[in-house]
């Protein structure tokens, strides 16, 4: 008797181990990863450089503003879900070994003036965005060099990448490696 409870208490154990329970929910698709370094492949984001942006002043609404279409740009589809950024061109800035580097700043970015303070933003759809100089004061008196001859880098980045991402979004260079966008890839749009 003492053999049999035995045996059957082992049968038992190994059933009970042997079962499944219930399926759980699927995993999320990841990246391809087809090189099986860092699952970038298939990404595919764009990079878009327009230079030569003017801004028109409206003064029943005390504001600058202009419109880039995509389809000016490129036949890169834009889809409602994705993410755009957009960057201001800030100059050249003088490096420690004689060389230089453009210095671009995310916008929105604000500006503090003696007359007050001007903010460039954005807005987007899938078809064009929509940049936009506000300020808190008559900006009929505006020094030209905010709203003349400017240039612009617009990315656009898949939505389940950017939000899945760790990168730091502030950075154009971070963005762009992130992407595995090179300057030789960046489209470029001259508007003059």
């Amino acid at each position: 008797m003492n053999k049999l409870s035995t045996i059957l208490g082992a049968i038992i154990v190994l059933f009970t181990v042997a079962c499944e329970g219930p399926q759980g929910p699927p995993g999320f698709d990841g990246r391809d990863g087809l090189d099986g370094l860092d699952g970038l492949d298939g990404i595919q984001g764009q990079v878009i450089e327009v230079e030569g942006v003017n801004f028109g002043y409206d003064a029943v609404n005390n504001l600058y503003s202009t419109l880039i279409n995509f389809s000016d740009v490129t036949n890169f589809e834009v889809f409602e879900s994705d993410a755009v950024l957009v960057y201001r061109h800030d100059g050249l800035i003088d490096l420690s070994d004689g060389t230089t580097a453009d210095a671009w700043s995310q916008i929105p970015q604000n500006y503090f003036l003696n007359e007050g303070i001007i903010q460039y933003v954005f807005a987007h759809t899938f078809v064009d965005v929509e940049l936009f100089i506000d300020g808190n004061f008559d900006l009929s008196l505006l020094d030209p060099g905010f709203t003349d001859n400017q240039l612009f880098r617009i990315v656009i980045i898949p939505s389940e990448y950017a939000e899945g991402s760790k990168m730091d979004m502030s950075n154009l260079e971070s963005v762009m490696s992130n992407l595995g966008i090179t300057e030789e890839k960046v489209m470029k749009l001259n508007l003059n």
